[in-house]
């Protein structure tokens, strides 16, 4: 059965405060990867997200060339001063390696314009390559990581604020007709020459900052666009942020995850830092350990990826307490990797800041955020429970009765997930959902003919 829905209605129905963007993209079937396509990338759980351009030398933010209203021409002059000193791409992927992460996503270009690789597509030569470091970073990073076993993934902007046609596409729609040019050349530069690219990440196909990224498919034709991508990479993950409906969809932002588990493939993207800004921005608030175990808890036993954040400073550095944290993790995920990685969210629907499951075969993982409210819960599963043992230290007793089983934890007092396994008499039957149509106001018009 497919269920016909919008956004808010699928909130509505798992009691979620989840919000995915871009609802409503084009679809093309033959775009779309299956589910047993998408394993790999639903296995992998937790990511890192780079976000490193010019923007990195100003220390203001991303955003910062079109908050200030910089002009271009001096913003473009950063270029002679972007050479970060004694840099290696391989410091990026040691601290992905330590906190755990499988793969990672780079900014190879966001809305300022400037491409972190050798870009003969980049209008004006606005690239690393021509600027004063002289460097491919794309290159560097996409080597770095399958060196490190970790899947590649780029995030790439269709938009560019350099173009006066993004803002104003139809008044001036030869100037956006070049902006995209721009987009498609570009994108098939990094799916055709730096080897198997395991998720493309967009963002920004959205006009004039305005609207959703679907109303921006009359000019970016996203099917095309990414039709370019699956003849080059044809298991790429893609994200729904070019138009295009996509592989996975995206909840953006450090607000809390609630509810019960999504019946879609997602990621959580967020930032390890304040969330005032993915780029960097000098001193910015760090998660805590316990912030940051307890979102992956629960986005993990909701069946999604999460997608943590870092903006390195202009000489490429992730700060120190990022580094740190991330490294604080990484001994967490080591150490109960079993209960996160290659997993699938249930069998038992969560309940908001008590408990979560995933499993694997027979083998179920109860994570316990609240051990005294979840005593209280009888819980069913789906077949005999035959063992149960707490991983994270601790001593676990069940209460069988008609209702259920009520498991009493003695848990180590520090503990900010308890994982007890258990095994069960058969393997876990998989979670069976009806297939979900959003349906997010349809783009206003699929082409430019049907725009104009």
């Amino acid at each position: 059965m497919i269920k016909k829905m919008t956004g808010d209605e699928l909130k509505s129905m798992l009691k979620s405060n989840i919000h995915f963007k871009s609802l409503g993209g084009l679809k093309a079937d033959d775009l779309k990867l299956t589910e047993a396509q998408l394993v790999p990338w639903r296995a992998m759980k937790l990511g890192l997200f780079i976000h490193w351009g010019l923007y990195s030398i100003l220390g203001r933010g991303e955003w910062v060339r079109h908050n200030e209203k910089i002009p271009q021409e001096e913003y473009a002059r950063l270029a002679e001063r972007f050479n970060p000193r004694d840099f290696s791409v391989q410091t990026w992927v040691d601290a992905a390696r330590s906190a755990g992460m499988r793969y990672m996503v780079l900014t190879a270009r966001h809305h300022d314009g400037f491409a972190l690789w050798d870009s003969p597509g980049s209008y004006g030569g606005f690239t690393s390559q021509n600027s004063a470091a002289g460097r491919d970073f794309v290159r560097e990073y996409t080597t770095a990581c399958r060196s490190a076993g970790l899947a590649v993934g780029l995030y790439y902007s269709p938009m560019d604020w350099r173009f006066p046609g993004y803002f104003k596409p139809k008044e001036l729609l030869d100037n956006a007709l070049l902006m995209k040019k721009q987009c498609h050349d570009q994108v098939e530069e990094l799916v055709s020459r730096y080897g198997k690219i395991d998720i493309i990440w967009y963002d920004g196909a959205w006009l004039a900052h305005s609207g959703s990224d679907p109303d921006g498919a009359w000019l970016w034709d996203p099917i095309a666009l990414n039709r370019t991508v699956r003849r080059h990479n044809p298991l790429t993950a893609i994200n729904p942020r070019s138009g295009l409906e996509g592989d996975f969809f995206c909840d953006e932002g450090s607000h809390p995850v609630k509810g019960e588990i999504v019946p879609v493939p997602w990621e959580k993207n967020m930032c390890l830092g304040s969330g005032v800004s993915w780029g960097y921005i000098p001193d910015d608030r760090v998660m805590t350990l316990p912030e940051v175990i307890t979102m992956l808890v629960n986005v993990i036993v909701r069946d999604g990826n999460l997608l943590l954040n870092v903006g390195p400073d202009a000489d490429g550095a992730i700060p120190a307490e990022m580094v740190e944290r991330l490294g604080e993790l990484g001994r967490f995920t080591s150490r109960y990797g079993e209960s996160i990685f290659a997993t699938r969210a249930g069998p038992l629907q969560p309940v908001d800041d008590v408990f979560g499951t995933t499993y694997r075969d027979r083998t179920v993982y109860l994570h316990i955020l609240d051990t005294d409210r979840l005593a209280k819960l009888p819980l069913v599963f789906p077949s005999d429970v035959l063992s149960a043992e707490v991983l994270t230290g601790g001593r676990v007793t069940l209460a069988r009765g008609e209702e259920g089983i009520c498991f009493q934890v003695a848990a180590e007092p520090d503990a900010i997930d308890t994982i007890v396994r258990l095994q069960l008499a058969e393997p876990v039957p998989p979670l069976v959902f009806d297939r979900f149509d959003f349906q997010k106001p349809a783009p206003k018009a699929a082409s430019v003919k049907e725009a104009l």
